[in-house]
């Protein structure tokens, strides 16, 4: 079968590799989608983000999902010809805080298409795949494919609108809305937050904010004046979602939230300086969101039950081959939301 596999920054190719024979309790994947991430687009153009660097060929990709062609002979939650999304977290089960129940911190995680240890683990974007039966969940049978593929990204946004705590009637403001911000939105319109409002210096991403459930869409390219209502009186805002690692988005997040709210933190933008007093004297939360757990599983049911429709984020897609002109694409914020590759005719 073929992979996509990156050598260094812009050096993508599609390689042949042999197929892993499964264990008992492994599922053999024939992938039909999968979706370029914002970790992807780190390596395909500076090799790797903060001290993480490629040092060996990797398959790339992590947002997957596909048919099952062959299942282990102790497999019993899927089956020949079941429709499943891959889970690329393989925590450790085994470390503190994996029995503690947070294996989204595992301290020996195996995620797909990640350099952060060496030898590198393998990414999903590859024809086919052999996964532990434990990946491997089931989505509707009528399901587009490429929807399924959004189940990774999506847990992570129902990850992050956990860290909030009840949002029901409240007043939301998500800073930043690439794919992780405008699945935060679906998320919290889902968890009945009141008012979401959406900023973000693109227009062409604020318009799929609001096809998501964004209530107020704000241009804050030339600044932040149209946000000064949500200022008075100490903040007018019960939670914001900061989704761009935008040291200034946070500061106006910190300035708008009221006394005692909750600031989730999901973007990564390194080291940032903070305003401590308005912290301090307002009280405020501030939470950090990573990864998720049992909310994969979460997003696979709401998507194949079709409680949230995800249909907006998907720009468009490509056959592998065309892997360079996918990830040029997918690197224009003006164009793309969410670039998908096709692996086979499978939907």
């Amino acid at each position: 079968m073929r992979a996509i596999v990156i050598h260094a920054p812009h050096d993508v190719r599609l390689e042949s590799m042999p197929a892993a024979v499964p264990g008992p309790h492994d599922v053999v994947v024939r992938m039909g989608a999968g979706g370029i991430c914002g970790s992807d687009l780190h390596y395909f153009h500076q090799g790797g983000f903060g001290v993480v660097r490629l040092r060996e060929p990797m398959v790339l990709g992590h947002e997957v999902a596909g048919t099952v062609k062959a299942v282990g002979t102790a497999v019993t939650a899927v089956k020949v010809g079941d429709k499943v999304a891959v889970n690329p977290s393989g925590p450790c089960g085994e470390c503190d805080y994996c029995r503690r129940g947070l294996r989204n911190q595992c301290l020996d995680m195996r995620f797909y298409g990640s350099a952060m240890r060496f030898p590198h683990v393998q990414g999903a974007f590859r024809e086919e795949m052999t996964v532990p039966e434990t990946q491997a969940v089931k989505v509707a049978d009528d399901l587009d494919l490429s929807l399924a593929a959004l189940c990774e990204p999506f847990a992570v946004a129902l990850h992050a609108v956990a860290q909030a705590g009840d949002l029901t009637g409240r007043t939301v403001l998500v800073s930043g809305c690439g794919p992780i911000g405008c699945l935060v939105i679906a998320a919290a319109k889902l968890a009945g937050a009141g008012t979401i409002v959406a900023t973000d210096i693109a227009p062409e991403a604020l318009a799929i904010a609001s096809r998501l459930g964004a209530t107020r869409c704000v241009d804050v390219s030339g600044g932040t004046g149209e946000l000064a209502d949500l200022a008075i009186d100490k903040g007018r805002v019960d939670v914001p979602f900061e989704c761009s690692g935008n040291g200034r988005a946070l500061a106006t997040a910190i300035e708008l939230t009221r006394p005692r709210g909750v600031i989730v933190l999901v973007g990564l933008g390194g080291e940032q300086p903070l305003p401590m007093n308005a912290i301090v004297t307002k009280e405020l939360n501030i939470s950090g969101s990573f990864r998720f757990d049992a909310e994969f599983a979460r997003a696979a049911e709401l998507i194949s039950s079709r409680q949230v429709d995800l249909a907006p984020m998907l720009t468009g897609s490509f056959p592998i081959e065309e892997a360079e002109a996918a990830f040029a694409l997918a690197s224009d914020r003006r164009r793309a939301m969410k670039v998908q590759f096709r692996f086979s005719d499978a939907v």
